[in-house]
């Protein structure tokens, strides 16, 4: 029998609802941190996908203070919202990748902000010990979560996308993250380069068997002047269609934990450099579709779950 109500999963949207009394919504931040697969450590280029936004077109302008792109953030957020809480959210690019000073007064200016939570996000792969220590030091000031991009546990995708680490190794990020009681949220993505659905459901096999905090899935977007783009244009690279990536995600679902919160179900392209898929620029469209199909096989989220 469906726990969950009208939604049929665990959202992000009522756990924060339910653990700050309130809406809470993050705010993205850029402040102009790089990956280890564009500046050489893992590799050049980044990943297949990523945009030289490094996926932060809708964060600030890194060349702003961190106060002036969460106070212009947030103006637009009062007009859609009204009055809520607030998450600082380091969006764009690796935001562990920096000397530990660095990271340190990056974080504690985002905790001088109105805000009742920090979220990083980073790669498994960025996790050294020094900036687990000072994780676990910003663990105690505050509502902490740092996000993972793993996107596919296929480590022949992996290379396929140039995300310059294997599936052990973001293992072991995780698994140091969750030792020392911080919150990680995993972000996989639905119709990478060869990928086929099983490969898809495998993915979230293996996210499941983690029992993370928090799950984001994301639609492969091919964005104007990445890999992909090629890839897309010569045929390499086919984007799945709507009722597709609506059935993968629904088959996720119910293979994911009942506790673990859905943080997002697809992605958001920014109009002037997305190729395809241009269904997904109706997100409403796209949610209510999940949402349609869960009810129409009367399923939800961890129907399918199994405990390993």
């Amino acid at each position: 029998m469906n726990p969950y109500g009208r939604k049929r999963y665990l959202s992000l949207d009522s756990v924060l609802k339910s653990e700050f009394g309130g809406k809470t919504v993050k705010i993205p931040l850029n402040v102009g941190l790089t990956c280890p697969n564009r500046d050489g450590k893992a590799g050049f280029g980044g990943c297949s996908y990523c945009s030289a936004a490094l996926s932060g077109e809708f964060a600030g302008n890194p060349e702003k203070s961190i106060a002036e792109q969460f106070g212009k953030t947030k103006e637009l957020y009062l007009r859609k919202w009204g009055e809520t809480k607030y998450i600082a959210y380091l969006q764009a690019g690796s935001n562990t990748y920096a000397d530990v000073e660095t990271l340190r007064r990056i974080y504690l200016s985002c905790l001088e902000l109105p805000v009742v939570g920090l979220s990083i996000a980073t790669r498994a792969d960025c996790l050294g010990e020094d900036v687990l220590d000072l994780l676990s030091e910003i663990n105690q000031k505050t509502y902490l979560t740092v996000e993972l991009g793993l996107q596919s546990s296929n480590d022949d995708t992996a290379k396929l996308i140039n995300r310059g680490h294997t599936y052990s190794e973001f293992l072991q990020g995780y698994n140091a993250l969750k030792k020392r009681n911080i919150r990680v949220s995993v972000h996989i993505i639905n119709g990478l380069v060869g990928e086929t659905r099983e490969n898809m459901l495998e993915t979230a096999r293996d996210v499941a068997d983690l029992q993370p905090y928090e799950i984001k899935i994301h639609l492969m977007h091919v964005i104007r002047g990445t890999l992909d783009e090629k890839r897309y244009l010569s045929g390499e690279l086919m984007t799945l269609s709507k009722e597709e990536y609506v059935g993968i995600v629904c088959d996720q679902l119910e293979l994911i934990p009942p506790g673990t919160a859905i943080g997002r179900l697809t992605g958001d392209g920014d109009r002037t450099t997305l190729v395809a898929p241009l269904w997904s620029m109706d997100k409403r469209s796209v949610l209510g579709a999940i949402d349609h199909e869960l009810k129409l096989r009367d399923s939800w989220q961890g129907k399918h779950y199994k405990v390993n």
